[in-house]
């Protein structure tokens, strides 16, 4: 084993020649080397040199750098970033670069290898660990006096990479910390009672400041804020506790994929529940029943994020999911959404008009409630009485009135709807039409002259017309009172930074392509995933909308009977101008957006 880790080591010394000098790395030498490679222009290298010898305080020569924004030659005048650096020195030294991904890293495997005092006196961190081989990350790739014992000691091969010292630092602080906690809370049998006897806080909860805590908490403390944190940084929509009978587990939704990402003891999370259930305000002793709640928060980048909690018993404990709603996702103008510029000029029109229904359809993570409260928060002006009645308030918006619905009280949305009406509104946002009580008041609240937005689940836009009739809402007055209708899907977007051109596959393209209106495949101008550090190598890189847009003409309103033929109805739309979700799949595809498999998979099943 130690002759592997020599082996690398003399590798990378033979790489880098004598620019580079072995221990630390030092910022006169780096300068030189960054010029030799031309990089960075012999009179910034003076420049850098004059600053460091001014610096009172040990930075790493990189990090320095990095600090004092030099321009670089190689392209000329572009900012020389810690990335750019760090990516110089992997190839200087002849080592694979990475950035650390913390949802690929298990944190309880990396920090049993070595100890938290070795690691950081030493400056490298375990990133995986399998049975005869372990991944380590170093910022200083020629003061490698540790790998021989690492090696030995570990009985595992080494493969070293190169990372920004700024991650490496707060990984190793943030990956040891958190196995201390999970320590400290397996061991601390008293932190569930502990947690029960907190009280009630603000709505707006400080991470970490929640309230006097003992000795023990502060671990179940450390933990609930380290998943949040981390939920934040990878753009996760979703956190997912899972109880098991030993292990549980902890997974993230990442532009609609789940992501396991940590593993816990099952009594440690037990209390994590515990702390999480506190915050949301929720009945803690009850386990027996699904139970709803809400924390209000502040990301690591200082705005306010709000997240629905919801638990459910299971033959392990309480499962527990945390839905997150960012201001600045949930709140995106039409562009961002994925409208194209003649959809987003429709459905302007649509929520605009002073009366009549709206409606919005799709499965559930579909996008509909970004799509609603987006439109609703253009409409809420001073001059209007926006107003909602939601199971659950998917997020508190200063700019409405908004009601939640209560069974327990008999608060239904045809109840609410009721209250409403006699609120003097001039909007209203009624979260789901489940029954034909809410239609009704729906439809009776836009012949009364205001406008009504809602969702239903249906597969398509034209099933919306059949989904109402099946509730029992008569076909006259459906006809008058109907707007229009948006359906929708999202599929994940191709990273802009590694998508490559592809072909688009027979099969994918046969599966897509409407036999009706067949259209031929495309040869050129497509691109397929391909994977990098910014993506996760996944090839993916957030989402975007599919939209699929039904405008009720007087054409179409005649078409709407009791008795009504929905593939007529759908051929008639067409012919006025609608566009199909697989039509709109198709322009995402050939604008080099997304992948007709990604497509293929949020596309309704065909009749």
């Amino acid at each position: 084993m130690e002759r592997t880790a020599s082996a690398h080591h003399s590798h990378a010394a033979r790489k880098a020649g004598k620019r580079l000098p072995q221990g630390r790395l030092g910022i006169d030498p780096v300068l030189a080397a960054l010029v030799a490679d031309g990089v960075l222009a012999s009179a910034e290298a003076t420049r850098a040199a004059a600053a460091a010898r001014e610096t009172k305080i040990e930075v790493h020569p990189l990090v320095l750098l990095a600090n004092l924004k030099l321009p670089g030659l190689q392209p000329p005048g572009v900012e020389l970033s810690l990335e750019r650096l760090t990516e110089w020195l992997a190839q200087e030294v002849g080592l694979p670069y990475v950035r650390i991904d913390p949802t690929k890293v298990d944190v309880p495997a990396v920090t049993a290898l070595v100890s938290q005092a070795y690691a950081q006196r030493y400056r490298f961190l375990p990133l995986d660990v399998q049975a005869e081989r372990v991944r380590i990350a170093t910022s200083e790739p020629h003061a490698l006096d540790w790998m021989g014992d690492v090696a030995r000691l570990s009985r595992r091969e080494i493969d070293l990479v190169v990372v920004n010292p700024l991650d490496l630092n707060r990984y190793t602080m943030e990956f040891f910390g958190v196995t201390r906690s999970v320590r400290g809370a397996r061991d601390a049998r008293d932190s569930k009672d502990a947690n029960a006897g907190m009280p009630n806080f603000e709505q707006l909860v400080e991470l970490g400041r929640a309230g006097e805590l003992g000795a023990d908490d502060r671990h179940v403390v450390h933990i609930v804020d380290w998943l949040l944190q981390y939920a934040y940084e990878q753009r996760a929509s979703d956190i997912h506790l899972e109880p098991r009978r030993d292990v549980s587990r902890v997974r993230f939704r990442i532009d609609g994929v789940l992501h396991k990402v940590y593993e816990l003891p099952s009594a440690v999370m037990t209390a994590v529940t515990a702390r999480i259930k506190v915050l949301g305000r929720m009945d803690l002793a009850e386990r027996r029943r699904p139970q709803d709640g809400r924390i209000k928060t502040r990301s690591p980048g200082g705005r306010e994020v709000e997240m629905r909690l919801s638990t459910m018993p299971t033959a392990f404990g309480e499962k527990t999911v945390m839905r997150i709603f960012d201001p600045d996702t949930a709140f995106k103008n039409l562009e961002q959404l994925g409208f194209e510029p003649d959809e987003a000029t429709a459905w302007s029109a649509l929520t605009e008009r002073p009366h009549g229904i709206v409606l919005v359809t799709g499965p559930t993570g579909s996008g509909k409630t970004t799509t609603l409260y987006s439109a609703l928060r253009r409409l809420a002006t001073s001059e209007v009485n926006v107003c909602t009645v939601e199971d659950p308030i998917e997020m508190i918006a200063t700019e409405f009135n908004q009601m939640q619905v209560h069974q327990q009280i008999d608060l239904s949305f045809a109840s609410g709807v009721r209250t409403l009406l006699r609120q003097d509104p001039d909007i209203i946002m009624i979260g789901e039409i489940r029954d034909l009580d809410t239609a009704q008041m729906a439809v009776q609240a836009s012949l009364t002259g205001h406008l009504v937005l809602s969702t239903l689940h249906t597969n398509d836009a034209a099933s919306a017309i059949t989904r109402l009739l099946d509730l029992g809402v008569p076909h006259y007055l459906i006809a008058p009172t109907l707007n229009g209708v948006l359906a929708q899907r999202l599929v994940r977007t191709l990273c802009p930074h590694c998508k490559q051109p592809a072909a688009v596959e027979e099969a994918a393209w046969v599966a897509l392509n409407d036999p009706r209106q067949p259209q031929p495949r495309p040869t050129a101008g497509t691109f397929g995933p391909k994977g990098c550090l910014e993506c996760r190598n996944t090839g993916f890189l957030g989402r975007t909308g599919l939209y699929e847009l039904l405008t009720l003409t007087p054409t179409l309103r005649g078409l709407i009977r009791a008795d009504m033929d929905l593939d007529g109805f759908i051929r008639a739309a067409a012919d006025q101008g609608m566009r199909t979700l697989r039509q709109t799949g198709m322009r995402k595809i050939a604008q080099g957006l997304t992948t007709a498999e990604e497509v293929v998979a949020v596309l309704p099943p065909r009749e």
